[in-house]
């Protein structure tokens, strides 16, 4: 019998459209995907919309053919001013059955709304805490995470008052941060600013970390006590994915690792929302290489259940 007086670690859970999940409620979950995107400017015309039924025609497939390749859940990397649509979202995976976990946050110029700029730092960060704990659209449904990004010639001024707001609103209630920063340097740069926030480094993630040329730069990431992420499985030929993820393994950094596709998507700009990419590559063949190149099971478990549900429950 444990000791009264012993502490125990409160329970973690993965946020989605389906509710709260425990880690014994998810098996395989995809970090990083989308459902819809809308990288135009907020003003066009029709921005961010979608008529359900094509958004649904184009979606549910995609989740259903996830869920039937051994996908449990998927995490949905769309910030706000960039389309999110939570109530379709959370309307197809009703209709699958794949548990999708939603962003809040503000993603980089030119794509901040323009309500931030005129926000001081307190609202900013009331808004990302609301929607972590109250719900975002007025769906109830939790926001899972929180989704920001820099330039890549450097952190903007209203790019580091997002990082700030974000690390605060995070460490409060112990969601994960996740950066789309494509130079290292910057993410360096963000990780410093959100920890002198109060913000533990294993609450940030470094998305696209595929991009980070410099394997010394990744390694000062994961040194750090951050996530990286290499999430270009599918979009053409995978040696190189495949290389960095041994080489990462190799490297000591597999418990700090998680690999996706960032596919998907509707995209309002085109007809019918254009030509999805599957959630399927990771499981069919992206893994089936990583096992004939000699990665063990638990390895493959680690990558893929036991990460992710570590780096976004909370």
């Amino acid at each position: 019998m444990a000791d009264l007086g012993e502490a125990t670690a409160p329970e973690r859970f993965l946020h989605t459209t389906s509710g709260p999940l425990r880690a014994r409620d998810v098996g395989l979950v995809l970090p990083h995907e989308h459902l819809l995107v809308d990288f135009r400017p907020a003003t066009t015309p029709g921005f961010a919309q979608a008529d359900p039924a094509e958004f649904a025609a184009l979606a549910e497939p995609l989740l259903a053919d996830a869920a039937a390749a051994g996908v449990t859940a998927v995490v949905e990397c769309t910030p706000p001013g960039l389309g999110r649509r939570v109530d379709l979202v959370a309307d197809v995976s009703r209709r699958t059955g794949v548990p999708v976990a939603v962003a809040t946050g503000v993603y980089r110029e030119p794509w901040v709304p323009d309500w931030v700029y005129e926000a001081g730092d307190e609202a900013l960060e009331a808004w990302m805490h609301r929607e972590l704990t109250e719900g975002v659209d007025g769906t109830g449904i939790l926001a899972g995470f929180v989704k920001i990004s820099a330039s890549e010639d450097g952190i903007r001024p209203v790019e580091e008052r997002v990082v700030r707001a974000a690390a605060r609103a995070a460490a409060r209630t112990g969601a994960l941060v996740g950066s789309h920063t494509t130079d290292g340097r910057v993410v360096l740069g963000q990780i410093d600013l959100a920890v002198a926030e109060g913000l533990p480094p294993d609450r940030f993630l470094s998305i696209h970390t595929q991009t980070v040329g410099d394997a010394a730069v990744r390694q000062e990431i994961v040194d750090r006590g951050a996530w990286i992420e290499f999430d270009d499985v599918g979009q053409g030929d995978d040696t190189r994915t495949l290389e960095l993820v041994l080489g990462s393994l190799a490297a000591g950094q597999g418990d700090r690792l998680l690999v996706s596709h960032d596919a998907g998507w509707f995209d309002p700009a085109l007809p019918g929302g254009g030509a999805p990419r599957p959630f399927t590559e990771l499981t069919t063949t992206f893994l089936p290489a990583l096992r004939a190149a000699g990665v063990g099971p638990d390895v493959v478990d680690d990558l893929c259940v036991r990460n992710p549900f570590r780096a976004f429950a909370r």
